[in-house]
């Protein structure tokens, strides 16, 4: 069992960088809860909150400083919704339940350790049709894994060349927003715990979810904090893989 102050600190600094790149965080948080032992009835809802508070603040500030575009988002947003709802209704358990949530959590180390695609000089128009696919299959995705699904548009925008870094930043943070809002609706029915200590948990995920955003979208990233926090996931992904 994790050290209770350690999670703190944990939850701090997994919003504080996720929130610096447009993210809300729920593969980090979900890292975390599951090194901790919390249970998913606790975490699942508070992970989809944070998540919405937390990507809000990243696209409130990124847009602001000017990154955001509608055109970019407005594609994927058609189909990632509903897909996104309809995967919170099948709520994974169990082994199956761990391996693809550590599958999950290899894309973000990879981002935090810059594995991921590199940034193109010039960006292209994004394809309509290319947009309602991908938002289609991302958005099935964050709702069935419990997440946003930033952590995978963002390297998909770049990959692709239809974003700068700053630009998908903006676009999955309200990507995030917009699919962890309809995954939260969509498992209001379902039986959740609240943790003594679930009020703690959002307020420092918070707190570090709008500096991140500040920081992010106005100064800069420490690669020291992003390859210590990298490491953590490392081991929160081995543990939901191999043991």
């Amino acid at each position: 069992m994790m050290n209770p102050d350690f999670i703190v600190v944990c939850l701090f600094c997994l919003s504080f960088l996720y929130a610096s790149v447009g993210h809300g965080g729920a593969s980090g948080y979900i890292a975390v809860f599951s090194l901790a032992g919390v249970s998913v009835p606790v975490y699942r809802p508070l992970v989809l909150l944070l998540n919405i508070v937390v990507s809000a603040s990243a696209f409130l500030q990124f847009k602001k400083a000017g990154y955001f575009k509608w055109k970019l988002i407005i594609p994927f947003l058609i189909t990632s919704i509903p897909c996104a709802f309809v995967g919170a209704k099948f709520p994974l358990k169990g082994e199956v339940y761990n391996i693809l949530l550590g599958l999950a959590l290899v894309f973000p180390i990879a981002r935090l350790l810059q594995l991921g695609p590199t940034e193109k000089k010039q960006s292209k128009e994004l394809p309509l049709i290319s947009g309602l696919i991908f938002g289609a299959v991302l958005g099935f995705a964050a709702g069935l894994l419990n997440i946003g699904g930033g952590i995978f548009l963002s390297p998909v925008l770049i990959l692709m060349g239809w974003a700068s870094s700053k630009q998908s930043a903006a676009a999955s943070a309200f990507f995030i927003l917009c699919n962890s809002i309809a995954g939260l609706i969509s498992i209001k029915s379902q039986s959740f715990f609240v943790a003594e200590n679930s009020w703690i948990w959002f307020f420092v995920a918070v707190s570090g979810g709008f500096l991140g955003a500040y920081f992010g979208s106005n100064l800069y990233r420490q690669k020291t904090v992003r390859y210590v926090l990298a490491s953590v996931m490392a081991v929160a992904c081995a543990k939901l893989l191999f043991f």
